[in-house]
């Protein structure tokens, strides 16, 4: 049976007519970045994360680099994550002028090792950012505990974990600045970019803001104080609600143009209703693996403290790349990630890392298969998953 790694054209046709019919309202509405389409969509995320402030904006990898910059993160400055990631975790740091400093993972859940941490801890550290590999939570009371005693900032990447939890609450819901990527293979996928900055700190939300766009109005003029400690009064006073306000041509800080547009908006609003149904499916689908993998290759371990939204379920074999190729003989996707730690990439050679220095991100980069896994993905094409892996490992 032939079994496709994602196939996002099935998730399309089951809301084809929802989602069509919100597109061609856009289009006629003439509002196509912003205004209500936007503010309908940050209002239901937050309503779904139970959190104060939502920013949304253009991609993930923006969202990383807003959350570092409000929590005035920028050249020279040290920033720990971890290597076992997408590329643009580091990137964004390095982006920004700061220096990714990797710490290695645990070889249970894929995220980075808070044991370890502590250790890298220098007086250039700025901030931690950890990153909810696969939608498996990280150990966030720990990371938060040595953050307060350093005076640390956290961003949390969870750009693969939307609607996963972490001890009760929805990883999102924090004073932490949290980033996601709503890019179309995400458990809520825009049809495009998109991305959002969450947080329940009312400071750096509007510094967040600011550095979406421009840097200007009133959230650049009361950013630039809480950064800078200068004042705008012009700014407290000023209407910033009018399309044309001529306020918004005032600019307090160099930053972005990141905003979200209504096309995305309303895609992913209509996707979110159904977000915590896809993720169930997912679940199932992860359930199935477990029980049919167990005892054949190493799967994934349940969080004890809360629960993943499987973005990716993740197996380890020292057979990976001849079983990957004997799954694909048979029509069956695997995916690959990571099969680079961070450490080692050439756009990071200039920091010295060398092979052997994160010696369990390396191993996984050696042992790690992506199986199928989407909400429409059915209990048989699962099963067949299941069967040809055991198979081929004769079992």
């Amino acid at each position: 049976m032939n079994v496709p790694f994602l196939d996002l054209k099935r998730q399309y046709e089951q809301l084809k007519d929802e989602l069509e019919a919100k597109v061609t309202e856009v289009m006629r509405s003439g509002a196509y970045i912003g205004g209500r389409y936007v503010d309908a969509f940050e209002e239901q995320m937050r309503e779904y994360l139970n959190v104060k402030h939502v920013i949304s904006c253009a991609n993930g990898t923006d969202a990383i680099m807003l959350a570092l910059r409000a929590c005035n993160v920028g050249i020279g400055d040290e920033v720990i994550t971890t290597p076992f990631t997408f590329f643009a975790t580091a990137e964004a740091i390095a982006a920004i002028g700061a220096v990714p400093v990797f710490v290695d993972v645990k070889e249970s859940d894929f995220n980075i090792d808070p044991s370890l941490v502590e250790a890298k801890i220098t007086a250039k550290t700025k901030a931690i950012l950890p990153v909810h590999l696969f939608g498996f939570p990280c150990d966030m009371e720990a990371l938060n505990n040595i953050a307060a005693k350093h005076s640390l900032h956290v961003v949390e990447d969870a750009a693969q974990a939307i609607g996963s939890e972490y001890k009760g609450k929805k990883i999102g819901n924090t004073n932490n600045l949290v980033t996601f990527s709503f890019y179309p293979t995400k458990n809520l996928g825009a049809f495009g970019d998109a991305g959002m900055v969450t947080t329940n700190d009312d400071d750096l939300a509007v510094i967040a803001r600011a550095f979406r766009e421009h840097g200007m109005a009133k959230n650049g003029a009361k950013a630039r104080e809480f950064l800078l400690g200068e004042k705008d009064e012009f700014a407290m006073e000023s209407n910033t609600d009018a399309l044309y306000n001529p306020y918004k041509y005032y600019n307090y800080l160099i930053a972005y143009n990141s905003r979200l547009d209504a096309m995305q908006a309303v895609i992913l609003s209509t996707k979110l209703k159904y977000l915590d149904d896809y993720n169930k499916s997912r679940t199932r689908i992860a359930k199935l693996y477990d029980a049919g993998l167990k005892g054949v290759v190493d799967i994934p371990v349940s969080p004890e403290d809360g629960a993943s939204c499987y973005h990716q379920y993740v197996i380890r074999t020292k057979q990976k790349d001849e079983l990957s190729a004997s799954l694909a003989e048979k029509g069956i996707g695997t995916g690959a990630f990571y099969p680079v730690p961070l450490h080692l990439q050439k756009a990071f050679n200039y920091l010295g890392y060398k092979e052997g220095d994160m010696p369990v991100s390396e191993m996984l980069s050696k042992e790690t298969v992506c199986l199928p896994i989407f909400p429409e993905l059915t209990d048989d094409e699962a099963e067949s998953v299941i069967c040809e892996i055991r198979e081929f490992l004769g079992k």
